[in-house]
């Protein structure tokens, strides 16, 4: 199983950042973004989507092959089609629970780093360092091969049950087509909205054209233009300072 890097907190509230002005926040905030839009559109997370929906795909397969065995050993009689057909069912139960629960884990922690997005984004507005954090052509690769994969595990759900033939095709193969088909078109729907769901935060967050932009609101509040970032109730005079 791959390790993943632990996710960066929230920013802090107004009343305990400790930044020494506006630029060393900007620098944390294109730092924390940088590790933030890897972890949501960068290659790795695209190959490791593909990884876990190529194992689920297989251990699908694995079931569906059991179900045809068993199938056949009701046909023919046959005591080895039983056997065949359990080791096939177990493997595949082994290998498709695991990828789909890493399947569901990898949506939910999608969810998180898009909300550090958010908020880490909305601290202030910095176009220089955001403009590499706008990843046009992996957002265009996203959707692109989520509608090519879409595109396919359609096409088995409709075709694969249309072109059946009782007394020809079994139940388990059309179980195993579909089965293949349901993998590859919820993969694609997890990439597309994974690409569309990145645009809108740069629209929103980033270009502050959207309704994620929330300039006046607290999540947004910045340190001072120049100066230190003060923490609130702090005496800046002597002892009989009021």
């Amino acid at each position: 199983m791959p390790r993943r890097a632990p996710l960066p907190p929230p920013p802090p509230p107004v009343e305990i950042r400790t930044w020494t002005g506006r630029e060393a926040m900007l620098a944390d905030r294109a730092v924390v973004l940088g590790e933030l839009v890897k972890m949501h559109v960068g290659p790795g997370r695209l190959g490791l989507l593909w990884m876990w929906a190529a194992l689920a795909a297989i251990g699908w397969s694995l079931v569906g092959t059991g179900i045809i065995m068993f199938e056949q050993a009701i046909d023919l009689v046959d005591f080895v089609s039983v056997i065949g057909g359990i080791v096939s069912l177990v493997i595949g139960a082994a290998v498709l629970i695991p990828a789909v629960a890493f399947l569901c884990l990898g949506v939910s922690r999608d969810r998180k780093v898009r909300t550090l997005l958010t908020a880490w984004g909305a601290l202030a507005r910095d176009p220089e360092r955001d403009r590499r954090l706008r990843m046009p052509e992996m957002s265009l690769i996203w959707l692109l091969l989520s509608f090519g994969l879409g595109a396919v595990g359609l096409a088995l759900c409709v075709i694969g049950p249309a072109s059946a033939r009782p007394g020809r095709d079994t139940y388990g193969l059309v179980a195993l087509v579909v089965g293949v088909g349901m993998v590859a078109w919820l993969t694609a729907l997890i990439g597309a909205v994974t690409a569309l769901a990145h645009r809108r935060w740069v629209v929103g967050v980033l270009m502050g054209t959207g309704a994620e932009s929330n300039p006046g609101g607290a999540g947004s509040a910045a340190a001072p233009e120049s100066g230190p970032v003060r923490p609130p109730f702090v005496r800046t005079g002597g002892p009989g300072h009021r």
